[in-house]
């Protein structure tokens, strides 16, 4: 059945075809049956024939078929061709002209047009054996339909270009929200890449001193010397898997301000970071569970800034009474990081002007970060109110 209803709604013309040649089948059965003398039966059918023609093209040109069927009407009562059952092509074209929304003249000439057709026909062909106060109610009846026609085209006009405007309007905020994303991906790669340039030159630093180190006691203190270059081989192993995850989100240039070179924050800093928070007068549960451990410099970096970024939002978004828990898991191939609070829930969490379908530019901050060093993010409602920040960070490098 639905495809049955597709293509009809592809193939209008052949549906308002099939319909124009019942209506002609049906009206030369009725112009055959006209008394001798009431018209020329050759000029009935002519009007019948041009009547159902506009049926036919009433969508492919509105506006010239309501010319032709004004024009129509008017030879039917010059000639007296009586009226006919062709003549409800009027009353489809009126509703057609105002539904279609083209020159506002039509649709007025369609309206006015029906308005006027029943009176017209009553003064030319009377019903007969009818008191005057009958003649009137049947005109009345008779203009009610081409009325009602014509409001319901004008209405779906009006739906139409508003539903119109409202798909326009979507779509425009479609691609401005997908702009402002692609800014905010691209400003937070930038971040990313800035401070993974630090934490690589950090590593290579480390290696030339080592290096030369290694080559200063290489002759009088070999064990030293070893020890050296074994320090030389994880750091720049090190490096590599920074290097790989610094591919693809390059920027084109530098900035020239020493300000941006700071020093990067790890995992050790985040205590630090709680006590701050607690100052500032949010309640904060701080734990750490299995046995810490050094981690790659980006897992670190990476842990911190989703810690700094949840409890950021927590306080901005949460509420009065905000309280928050911070939870630092390690594992044997990973860390896990879970932050929650007891806030005013999704609703309320935007994440920097984003909103709570996960597209702040904040999440969109998280997600890159934890992508750069290959691992998952989960952000959502909490069961009972409140947000939670689940990530796993994986302490080798994605292939």
């Amino acid at each position: 059945m639905q495809r049955l209803y597709d293509f009809l709604r592809r193939h209008p013309t052949g549906v308002d075809t099939f319909w124009a040649l019942m209506l002609l089948g049906f009206s030369l059965l009725w112009v055959v049956q006209v008394p001798e003398g009431a018209a020329p039966t050759a000029l009935a059918a002519a009007v019948v024939v041009l009547l159902s023609l506009s049926v036919a093209l009433r969508r492919r040109a509105p506006e010239k078929v309501l010319i032709l069927v004004t024009a129509l009407g008017l030879v039917q009562l010059v000639a007296d061709v009586a009226v006919n059952p062709a003549d409800f092509a009027m009353l489809v074209v009126s509703y057609t002209v105002a539904a279609h929304g083209g020159p506002r003249w039509a649709s007025r000439l369609a309206l006015v047009g029906g308005v006027c057709a029943a009176p017209l026909a009553q003064v030319r062909w009377p019903v007969e054996n009818t008191s005057a106060a009958g003649q009137v109610f049947f005109t009345v009846v008779m203009t009610v339909p081409f009325v009602l026609a014509w409001v319901l085209g004008d209405s779906i006009r009006t739906r139409r270009a508003y539903f119109a405007q409202l798909e326009e309007r979507a779509r425009r905020l479609e691609k401005e929200r997908e702009a402002q994303a692609k800014v905010a991906v691209a400003a937070e790669r930038a971040r990313i890449a800035r401070e993974l340039h630090d934490v690589v030159a950090h590593n290579v630093s480390v290696m030339v001193v080592q290096a030369d180190g290694a080559a200063y006691v290489l002759d009088n203190s070999p064990d030293l010397a070893k020890q050296a270059l074994e320090t030389i081989s994880g750091t720049g192993r090190q490096a590599l898997a920074e290097m790989r995850r610094l591919l693809g989100i390059l920027r084109t240039g530098e900035p020239e301000d020493a300000e941006d070179y700071v020093p990067q924050p790890d995992v050790q800093q985040i205590e630090d970071l709680v006590e701050q928070v607690r100052k500032a007068g949010t309640r904060v549960d701080f734990r750490i569970e299995g046995t810490p451990r050094p981690l790659p410099s980006g897992v670190e970096l990476t842990a911190y800034r989703i810690v700094q970024e949840a409890l950021t939002n927590t306080r901005k978004h949460g509420g009065p009474d905000v309280g928050a828990s911070v939870r630092l898991v390690y594992f044997d191939d990973g860390l896990g990081l879970l932050v929650e609070d007891d806030g005013r829930g999704a609703a309320h969490e935007l994440y920097e002007d984003g909103g709570a379908d996960g597209r702040g530019h904040g999440l969109i901050g998280m997600r890159e970060r934890v992508g750069m060093v290959g691992g998952t993010l989960d952000a959502g409602p909490r069961p009972g109110g409140g947000f939670r920040i689940s990530a796993l960070l994986p302490l080798k490098p994605a292939n």
